[in-house]
């Protein structure tokens, strides 16, 4: 692995007087000229240390244990040097005789405030921030849990006019004290004052900006993108990495359904009021399913169904929202973590969540920092709470009476996603906001009952015990058109036993009960739309925002896309929409 590194070792002896383990280590400065890094990772309670540097191309990468004595670290570096310069020395038996004979080893000494650590210090002590690693007359500055991404990455897709995120985890260091330099590539036989080139400047890219996020333009159309990322923890900084995209920059679609709507939501709210979303972002899971592509979305371009194209769209729509508290359904987990997080994240939101069990996707809850601070999380799978939780005993007892019926509950999956966030303008103010996706099938009508039931008193719950007096944020995709009786026990807290919805799923599974809600009656915060969801076989209202009127003032409904917008590719998802739903989008304000 040392054999670049002994070789330059080699040169450098030939050209430069010897480094004695008492030269001082001002003269190494002098020789050498600058300093390179040599990058420790230690952390208390782990058994192991790393260390690394590089030398004219040649890594090095040790794990130690923590505590070995250094000299035996020293030691071992030297050693393998001498192995290097043996194996460098019998490559040349055959050429010509250098003037330059074998060197003597090169010695290898730690110092901290110019004076040389004793070599029976042990690891843990002796590899300090601020050290300074002599390997001949090379030398290295020590930086210790130095700033680092252990993961950077560009997305996969880029599309001019939508916003470029970085996916980045950073170790020992604060991505808002990151520094970002973005290039594109320069066309071939481009002169560099056409393309701007900056002295001392890579001569194949040109700079375009700055920030973690990144815009392309239509001039970047057909070239690649680079990253140079700096990973800093306040002053401290560490060593900088370069991210190439694997593709160029696409064109974009043009205009998308949320573009007119951006023109509302321009600026953050001002306290007390905040912005909320709610939106089914059509899982990919669903989305590449034959029966997607060929029955229930046959009219959308198959390149618009894909996931890198549509997460483009994803989030360009929910950055232009600028909201406060957002609350997705269908977010498929590696879409959570690889791409909504890092995105939204640069736009200073924090997010959970939650998957639905045996599923691979679920529901993920943003919400400014800057505003918000999560204090609790009360997810629960609904049909496990009906069964388990003694607050559900008597919803339990009426839906047992019917077997089919309690079977069939108990085998759906479904979640509700409940969050308690305190207002940090006014500490000790909360909100719980809740999240859920009912259940889809056109005739569940009664197990969607069940679920709300369930729903509604475990949010009730939540809130006596955790956050009294808090008021109720529901979003979500409730597979409920306004007459349905999910939506009469929202608005008007009771569903007679007569209603339709309790035989939906045919007289096997009917039941007759009378159903209250856990909360007196909430307010749809965007009324109830022609349609949130609309594909070629149906269109309906399905999607909502419960709030509590008596605690929340709706102050702004963010208008829906026009009807010709909807139907521009003829349903939805298509090139300009990623989604099969639209985003519900409102300013609400708490009451004083």
């Amino acid at each position: 692995m040392l054999n670049r590194l002994s070789a330059a070792l080699t040169l450098l002896h030939c050209r430069l007087p010897f480094s004695s383990p008492r030269t001082p280590i001002r003269a190494c400065c002098r020789l050498l000229g600058r300093m390179e890094l040599a990058v420790v990772r230690c952390l208390p309670g782990e058994p192991k240390l790393t260390i690394s540097f590089s030398l004219e191309g040649s890594h090095k990468h040790m794990l130690r244990d923590q505590d070995e004595p250094l000299g035996k670290v020293l030691a071992r570096i030297s050693n393998s040097i001498a192995m290097g310069q043996g194996k460098a020395k019998k490559s040349k038996k055959n050429r010509v005789q250098q003037p330059c004979e074998a060197p003597e080893p090169a010695a290898v000494k730690l110092y901290y405030d110019g004076d040389e650590v004793p070599d029976t210090v042990l690891n843990s002590e002796a590899w300090r921030d601020g050290a300074v690693l002599q390997v001949g007359v090379v030398k290295f500055s020590v930086q210790r849990n130095a700033p680092t991404f252990t993961t950077a990455e560009l997305p996969a897709s880029l599309l001019a006019g939508f916003p470029a995120c970085p996916k980045l985890e950073l170790e020992f260091g604060n991505l808002q004290d990151c520094e970002f330099t973005w290039y594109k590539e320069k066309a071939p036989n481009t002169s560099p004052e056409a393309a701007g080139e900056v002295p001392g400047q890579d001569p194949g890219w040109t700079q375009v900006g700055c920030g973690r996020v990144h815009v392309p333009s239509n001039q970047d159309i057909g070239c690649r993108l680079k990253l140079r990322c700096t990973p800093k923890d306040g002053s401290r900084s560490g060593q900088a990495k370069e991210l190439v995209s694997v593709g160029a920059v696409e064109a974009g679609p043009g205009v998308c359904t949320f573009d007119n709507r951006h023109m509302y939501t321009v600026k953050e709210t001002e306290w007390p009021a905040m912005r909320v979303v709610s939106y089914n972002i059509l899982a990919d899971v669903y989305a590449q399913t034959e029966l997607s592509k060929t029955v229930l979305y046959p009219y959308c371009a198959p390149y618009a169904l894909q996931l890198d194209y549509r997460q483009n769209l994803i989030k360009k729509e929910l950055a232009g929202y600028n909201a406060d508290i957002i609350c997705l359904q269908e977010v498929d987990k590696r879409v959570f973590v690889d791409s909504l997080t890092p995105a939204l994240d640069a736009f200073g939101l924090d997010g959970v969540f939650r998957i639905k069990n045996k599923q691979h996707e679920g529901m993920a809850t943003f919400y400014r920092r800057s505003k918000f601070r999560l204090l609790s999380r009360h997810d629960i799978v609904l049909s496990e709470a009906l069964t388990s939780d003694p607050i559900h005993s008597e919803l339990l007892e009426k839906v047992s009476a019917n077997g089919a019926l309690k079977d069939n509950i108990l085998q759906r999956s479904t979640s509700l996603q409940a969050s308690v966030l305190e207002d940090l303008n006014k500490p000790g103010r909360k909100v719980c906001v809740a999240n859920t996706h009912l259940y889809w099938h056109p005739k569940g009508g009664n197990i969607r009952l069940v679920q709300m039931g369930v729903a509604l008193r475990h949010l009730s719950h939540v809130i006596s015990e955790v956050a009294p007096g808090a008021p109720l944020v529901f979003c979500g995709d409730f597979n409920s058109s306004p007459n349905s009786g999910v939506f009469q026990l929202v608005s008007e807290a009771v569903v007679p036993q007569q209603h339709a919805d309790w035989s939906s799923s045919g007289p096997e599974e009917s039941c007759s009960m009378e159903l209250r809600s856990a909360f007196p009656p909430l307010l749809s915060a965007c009324s109830q739309p022609a349609y949130t969801n609309y594909v070629g076989g149906f269109h309906g209202c399905l999607d909502y925002i419960f709030v509590q009127p008596e605690s929340m003032q709706v102050e702004q409904v963010i208008p829906l896309p026009s009807h010709q917008e909807v139907t521009t590719y003829e349903a939805l998802p298509s090139v300009a929409h990623p989604s099969d739903h639209i985003a519900l989008v409102c300013d609400l304000r708490w009451s004083p």
